[in-house]
């Protein structure tokens, strides 16, 4: 689509405007945001369009679209569906050696469970291995009601955290503040950097590394906007 508009503005249910026209989202629902300072962003998006609009460039955008027209209809399936994440979160699947990415993991990973076990009053199954272990079900239980009590615009913040790092975990403690996003990235591609240390770097893998990178900032930032 090539831009028509001159102006945009926000409107006072948050909703961005072009030209006093209202913005729709591919269900053809008012783009409403809920929060003024994610509402600021999203517009500064639009107003950052060149001659033709590239949704690949609008990532705010795209995570409200998929609030309104994904997960707001639905809020308990989609909720329901990420908590899944729980049964086989990367944070307890260890390498059982060498002994240095065993001790890395560890650093990484540690911390984080220790957080969700006091947080949540649970405990977890660590694996030495990728053969499938069943967590506790209380375990499972407390951190679905924990992605369930979030609205719409969270999930859909939530939703990318958890499915670029692979950690339900990791991504509620960005969500609490318990961690940072640099501390989280750390932790989440701990066995790639380790594999890249030993085996040199393949030109592949950094780009979808970085690609990975894009749509994890994005989150992110959407996250600490609402």
């Amino acid at each position: 689509m090539r831009r028509f508009w001159q102006q945009v503005a926000i409107d006072a249910d948050g909703g961005i405007l072009l030209d006093d026209r209202p913005v729709r989202t591919p269900g053809r629902v008012a783009l409403a945001l809920p929060r003024a300072a994610l509402a600021e962003a999203v517009a500064a998006e639009w107003r950052e369009v060149g001659e033709t609009l590239d949704p690949r460039a609008m990532p705010l955008t795209g995570l409200a679209n998929a609030a309104i027209d994904r997960i707001a209809t639905a809020p308990r399936d989609f909720a329901a569906g990420l908590a899944r994440y729980a049964e086989t979160d990367l944070l307890c699947y260890r390498a059982d050696a060498p002994v240095p990415l065993v001790e890395r993991q560890a650093a990484a990973w540690d911390p984080l469970l220790a957080w969700a076990a006091r947080r949540y009053d649970v405990h977890f199954t660590l694996v030495a291995g990728v053969m499938h272990r069943p967590q506790p079900a209380a375990t499972v239980a407390r951190l679905s009601e924990a992605v369930a009590s979030r609205d719409a615009f969270a999930l859909a913040a939530l939703s990318p955290l958890v499915t670029i790092t692979g950690t339900l975990v990791g991504a509620l403690a960005l969500a609490e503040r318990a961690t940072d996003a640099e501390a989280l990235w750390t932790a989440a591609t701990v066995d790639e950097a380790w594999q890249a240390e030993q085996w040199g770097e393949d030109p592949l893998a950094v780009a979808a590394t970085a690609a990975r990178r894009r749509d994890y900032d994005a989150a992110v930032r959407f996250q600490s906007l609402l």
